[in-house]
């Protein structure tokens, strides 16, 4: 389903040449759940916004269900991440000044849907994450793991077939990660394809496959459950990774 093959990414900074990947080959399968680990300034984040067509390789071809992303448009490129890609992170992403419904509700103006299916499938996707009762809340009224559920529902809006989560449980306690990480393996169950960014060791135990990135490039690719070097993470204070 998706693929990078020989994927380097480098870029300026401070006219320094930087390489924040280097010759990555990956297959993510239909219906594969992988978690990828290491620590910050791996490539971990520039690897999943690669994968959902969000930042150009240096080199090497990044492919979706055959077809190479980054030959595509822009635009082209937003379309299929509207019909096929959902996006989780770690800040959430919502807008401060609308509410629950509204915010599930962005990704189903934007593909065109008219108000009343927006309405529906928004109430329905907040009620299957258990906010049912906080449909006109904004995020401040939310506490932090009610934000990150408004923001799962919101993931869910265009019934995506992949989830990319870029440390979706790193502002989270831990009762509320067990809680997001119980809900994508139920996402995965149904046959979603997901790839999750993440420091916590015990999430990435959980997932079917768990890769590891070490100064740009793949060093571990491990099989389910793994956790392949994970608990040997240092906690992260700068996600910018």
């Amino acid at each position: 389903m998706l693929s990078m093959e020989s994927v380097t990414k480098t870029y300026a900074h401070r006219g320094r040449l930087v390489v924040a990947l280097k010759g990555a080959t990956l297959d993510v399968p239909e219906g594969d759940f992988v978690s990828v680990v290491g620590p910050s300034g791996s490539g971990k984040s520039t690897l999943l916004l690669m994968l959902g067509g969000m930042l150009s390789p240096s080199e090497g071809q990044i492919t979706l269900d055959g077809q190479a992303l980054y030959e595509l448009s822009s635009d082209d490129r937003a379309q299929l991440r509207r019909e096929k890609i959902g996006f989780l992170f770690q800040t959430f992403n919502l807008v401060p000044y609308l509410s629950a419904m509204e915010n599930v509700q962005v990704p189903l103006f934007l593909s065109g849907a008219d108000e009343a299916d927006q309405e529906k499938r928004a109430r329905e996707l907040l009620e299957r994450v258990g906010l049912g009762d906080r449909l006109d809340h904004k995020p401040s009224e939310l506490s932090v793991g009610q934000q990150q559920r408004v923001a799962l529902a919101r993931m869910l809006a265009n019934d995506p077939a992949i989830i990319l989560a870029d440390e979706p449980t790193g502002n989270l306690d831990p009762a509320t990660t067990r809680e997001v990480v119980k809900f994508l393996l139920e996402l995965n169950n149904e046959g979603r394809t997901i790839v999750m960014v993440t420091h916590a060791p015990d999430a990435a135990k959980q997932t079917k496959r768990t890769v590891r990135l070490a100064d740009g490039s793949i060093v571990e690719d491990g099989n389910v459950g793994s956790g392949a070097g994970c608990e040997n993470d240092e906690p992260s204070r700068n996600k910018n990774a």
